[in-house]
């Protein structure tokens, strides 16, 4: 792991959101509780994610990543892969699935991914990712931010396994800037969706992961703060792209 500075601000957590009680007890319960979710509802994540993003979020991840810079030749890490949405665009782009490598924590998920033969799956958390230093060109993570235990930590686990010059993408939903648009996208988040999913979905547990999903996203800490993280875990040219008010990209260099 990179090095990381040993005065009182190193025992800082710098978690994404607050402890969310409604559903686990304690900060050190949300690991597993998280983990739990998503390996017993992975079945049905990949049909719930296309209700959320309207059947668009194939186009939109590879676009993103387009534009994030990934170019073939390059050696790709997507991490909190799922089932594997971001790093089956990221394969296409390439044309060498073999140059990808997907990090996730749940076996659930991994089971369930839908990947081009080739690309390589490890199973792993962001904060302590079993891969050697400086390996990769490129770090992609799709929408699973909201869910690692330490934003420092992870942080620095990316830094420490990009090559000099490589990239990091991180697509994430943030809150639109107004009310109206914060309560309507609520309402669609946290009722609308678990609604739809209750109906398709064939686990029990799917419609709380979703309303789970939203809690999340509304109590996760500002842009700005995930920015200045990834600058103190030693990034330069931290940025923030947003597209229709609520889909984020940041991105960020390791420098040269």
């Amino acid at each position: 792991m990179a090095n990381r500075s040993n005065d009182a601000s190193s025992n800082i957590v710098h978690a994404p959101h607050p402890p969310l009680t409604e559903y686990y007890g304690r900060e050190e319960d949300r690991r597993d509780w998280v983990g739990e979710q998503f390996d017993k509802t992975a079945s049905d994540y990949d049909r719930i994610e296309c209700i959320l993003g309207l059947g668009t979020g194939s186009g939109y991840r590879r676009k993103t990543l387009e534009l994030a810079g990934l170019k073939p030749g390059m050696k790709v890490l997507d991490v909190g892969m799922g089932t594997g949405l971001v790093a089956k665009q990221a394969a296409l782009i390439l044309g060498d699935a073999s140059k990808v490598t997907g990090v996730d924590p749940s076996a659930g998920m991994i089971r369930n991914a839908k990947l081009p033969v080739g690309v390589i799956v490890v199973e792993g958390r962001a904060e302590q990712i079993p891969l050697p230093d400086a390996g990769y060109d490129f770090l992609s993570m799709g929408y699973a931010l909201r869910h690692v235990s330490d934003m420092s930590v992870a942080f620095a686990e990316y830094h420490r396994v990009l090559k000099v010059g490589g990239k990091v993408c991180i697509l994430e939903i943030t809150l639109p800037k107004g009310k109206i648009a914060t309560m309507l996208l609520k309402g669609y988040c946290k009722y609308v969706v678990p609604a739809l999913a209750k109906l398709v979905a064939k686990n029990k547990d799917t419609t709380q992961l979703w309303r789970y999903y939203w809690d999340t996203i509304e109590a996760c800490v500002s842009p700005e703060k995930v920015m200045s993280t990834l600058e103190s875990a030693g990034f330069v040219n931290v940025r923030r792209n947003v597209a229709l008010g609520i889909f984020t990209t940041y991105l960020a260099d390791k420098p040269q």
